[in-house]
């Protein structure tokens, strides 16, 4: 048995816990697998710039290359995120069958045929267990114990900043821009935190889930992204009086035999299971036909917890080498040659119940003539807030009325809408949240 060499691309925060692993639990994985894990160079931007970990600079290199000619290496690590540099090094890694671990998500989101061809092409080992939810090894979840069932439908809490905001607005009545700041602070969130609030890592995370449980290629441009900067306080507050909570979910489900792929604020009902998974907390709710329902929870980001996954899959790779059974099994849950690209529902072709929040003049006749408006639509109320203006007259521009909508085909509730907000009743362009019909308890 050879010892396996590795080298990491990379050296941020999953890089370094990638090698504090592997060096802080050495024996334990010799003892398990038979034969070491030998970090042999890292590829970093800057050799001299200082770090929080000893490391010697000998193995520190700032040339890919320097990587990809390392004589008998066996696996690469790539860390480094983005996706251009990521790509060339996995790329080329690939032709030249060396099996690769990533946790780049965006990379498998936006260039996955590219980088998924190359490795069939090559019947190279291509592993992405940390590219979704971090520590939960939700990508082995769908590869290996759910390979028996058809995935009726997916609900995610892919990404723990919105998460944390959405919860301390919950908990504590704070702005949006409040917490936001408080998660800068505590490191929660990015100084430019648009790819986590806006839904892009939450939907890069998704697109590679639905091609893991339904077998398609996925058009990342066809999952609909909304994040959760519009959300108020105030939302918070009405979707509790109506008995829910908000939540930032990635949802694909089957659907008539079209696929649903979603990113978007939900309404869920506050005493279900993804309803109290909270703080930076990640967790994917899944329905198999045969298994049912399964729940699978942990930290979904972070050094350690990353660092986890990408060693699990290190662990994979390297006993695929040493028993000389590399491409063992497809990237996906199939190969990819015979996965066919299959567009996703449009989200106007939703079906279900909507909330709504109208800025409008407080006077008398508003709320007849909002319903009037809604039921030409074929859009049915099930239940209304209508609040008093909590300053003088001469103060108050608008007050709130707010609405909870029997199921209604989402076409006719943004038509509807752009009929009231035309009205010279409404003061501001009207909010909606989709509710979903989520039915997981505690």
């Amino acid at each position: 048995m050879k010892d396996i060499n590795i080298a990491i691309c990379g050296f941020g925060t999953v890089g370094k816990g990638v090698y504090t692993l592997l060096n802080s639990n050495k024996e334990l994985l010799k003892s398990r697998l038979g034969f070491n894990l030998n970090v042999r160079k890292i590829l970093v931007k800057d050799i001299n710039k200082k770090r929080d970990i000893i490391v010697d600079k000998n193995i520190f290199t700032e040339n890919y290359e320097d990587i990809l000619n390392i004589e008998d290496l066996d696996i690469i690590v790539e860390v480094i995120g983005g996706t251009d540099l990521a790509k060339t090094v996995i790329s080329e890694a690939l032709r030249r069958k060396i099996s690769v671990v990533t946790a780049n998500k965006a990379l498998l989101a936006l260039n996955g045929f590219d980088i998924v061809k190359e490795a069939e092409r090559n019947k190279s080992d291509l592993f992405f267990e940390a590219s979704v939810a971090g520590g939960i090894p939700v990508i082995k979840i769908f590869k290996d114990s759910l390979v028996g069932n058809n995935i009726e439908y997916i609900y995610g809490i892919l990404n723990g900043t919105c998460n944390y905001i959405l919860t301390q607005m919950s908990e504590n009545n704070m702005s949006f821009d409040i917490v936001l700041k408080k998660a800068q602070e505590k490191g929660y969130a990015e100084q430019d935190p648009t790819f986590d609030i806006e839904g892009m890592d939450a939907a890069h995370k998704l697109a590679i889930l639905i091609s893991l449980a339904y077998d398609i290629k996925v058009d990342f441009n066809d999952i609909y992204i909304e994040g959760i900067s519009k959300i108020t306080d105030e939302d918070i507050k009405f979707a509790f009086e109506f008995g829910y909570a908000v939540k930032l979910l990635a949802i694909a489900k089957k659907d008539n035999g079209k696929i649903e792929g979603r990113v978007h604020p939900v309404l869920i009902e506050k005493d279900s299971i993804l309803s109290n998974i909270k703080g930076v907390y990640n967790a994917v709710y899944v329905k198999g036909d045969f298994l049912g329902p399964s729940l699978y929870y942990g930290k979904g980001a972070g050094s350690f917890p990353t660092a986890s996954s990408v060693v699990s899959d290190i662990v994979d790779a390297a006993i695929n080498i040493d028993k000389k059974s590399v491409f063992r099994k497809p990237v996906y849950s199939k190969r990819f040659s015979a996965m066919k690209k299959i567009p996703l529902k449009s989200i106007n072709n939703l079906i279900t119940k909507y909330y709504l929040r109208f800025s409008v003049k407080d006077q008398p006749g508003v709320l007849s003539k909002i319903s009037g408006i809604l039921g030409k639509y074929n859009i049915s109320i099930e239940a209304v807030i209508q609040k008093g203006r909590a300053l003088p007259a001469k103060q108050s521009k608008s007050v709130p009325i707010v609405m909870i909508t029997h199921e209604s085909l989402e076409k006719n509730i943004k038509k509807a809408l752009e009929v009231i907000d035309n009205l010279d009743i409404t003061m501001k362009k009207t909010f909606f949240i989709r509710i979903e019909n989520f039915n997981g308890k505690n």
